[in-house]
């Protein structure tokens, strides 16, 4: 009697019991709410997972060695910087191994497109729905080398330590990572070539590295960014002898937004260098409406700022002098001829900001009105 009562509930929970818990999983499962919750975490976790390796990827400042198989006439005819083609990449990963994948590229850059021999190009390493050594590396801008000639590669070296010298100065900015690059033509028709690039952090990544979001608006007036970082990156570009950039323009300069903000202001991030006075590109102009000579002639163009607001600011860029000028003279690829030229650019700058009354007529006396 015990036993058949025993096989009774066995059967009573076969039956009703275990089909019952199995529906509620599935429903649980199959949920939208669920679903859409579930699917949220994994982005979040694999954008983590992606940026991390990003992040890691720009913390090396070796020279990492990288190979591109393509057909090198076929990019070079492209003028649209929205069409894509077929690439093979061989790249020396961060963990010391290496990955062969096929990506996607594209040229870049509206001057660069039309002036530079080979210019700068669209790294997009993101496959869908397939992962791949390097697909988490997503889309990375590249600098090349505008003209063949060791002349030209000197240039790209010494954009890449502008960046460098800012990212001494202040963690919102863009990483780099200095790249030799073997270029190898898919069709057989161009001799292979080989030069120095750099690797420009994105923007997102930069973003969420620290806190903030992309902020993406127009027309925005430079007085509407954050007050003290605006008066860093305004001497900062002068310090270099750089007059390309706008932030109302959009024009070289990425906005961020601490994220949560309320009514915090955007924080306005440089790049593209090669324009400065501290890399003096042969192909670079003064721009005609602001009376400079030549691009190595500087100019400031900060706004109006009392003295007690410019003189923190200074003292970071004193602070920091003994690390610029190591970074630049420890520099293997530059050579001795631009190292010296750069250091005494730089000797200028940081013989005006030596003197309590250079400082006011250049930073606060002669500021820009409009």
């Amino acid at each position: 009697m015990k036993q058949s009562a025993n096989r009774t509930l066995s059967l009573f929970i076969l039956l009703f019991i275990i089909p019952g818990y199995m529906l509620m999983a599935q429903q649980a499962v199959t949920d939208p709410a669920v679903e859409e919750q579930v699917t949220k975490k994994k982005k979040e976790k694999d954008g983590d997972d992606s940026t991390a390796k990003k992040i890691k990827l720009f913390k090396d400042a070796e020279p990492m060695q990288m190979s591109i198989t393509a057909d090198i006439r076929k990019m070079l005819a492209e003028k649209k910087d929205t069409v894509f083609q077929r690439a093979v990449v061989k790249i020396n990963l961060p963990d010391s191994s290496i990955a062969l994948d096929t990506i996607e590229m594209r040229a870049r850059g509206n001057f660069r497109r039309d002036f530079c021999y080979f210019p700068s190009v669209m790294l997009n390493f993101k496959k869908q729905n397939v992962k791949t050594r390097t697909s988490s590396l997503g889309k990375i801008k590249m600098v090349c080398t505008c003209k063949t000639g060791a002349d030209f590669e000197q240039l790209v070296l010494k954009e890449y330590l502008c960046y460098r010298i800012f990212n001494l100065l202040s963690e919102k900015s863009f990483k780099v990572r200095l790249t030799k690059v073997n270029f190898i033509d898919s069709e057989n028709k161009r001799k292979p070539f080989s030069y120095y690039g750099f690797l420009i952090e994105d923007i997102d990544d930069l973003a969420k590295r620290n806190g903030c979001k992309e902020y993406e608006v127009k027309n925005l007036h430079t007085e509407l960014t954050d007050r003290s970082f605006m008066t860093l990156v305004s001497i900062f570009q002068y310090m270099i002898g750089n007059l390309d950039w706008s932030v109302p323009a959009g024009h070289n300069v990425k906005l961020i937004l601490t994220r949560d903000s309320g009514f915090a202001r955007p924080f306005a991030i440089p790049y593209d260098f090669d324009y400065s006075g501290l890399v003096n590109a042969p192909y670079s102009l003064p721009p005609e409406n602001l009376g400079t000579s030549s691009v190595t002639e500087r100019l400031y163009r900060g706004f109006p700022r009392e003295m007690s607001e410019v003189e923190p600011i200074i003292k970071l860029f004193n602070d920091k002098k003994a690390d610029i000028y190591t970074l630049i003279n420890n520099f293997e690829p530059l050579t001795k001829k631009e190292k010296n030229g750069m250091i005494r650019y730089l000797d200028e700058f940081y013989n005006t900001i030596s003197n309590p009354r250079s400082i006011k007529t250049t930073f606060v006396d002669n500021a820009r009105e409009n």
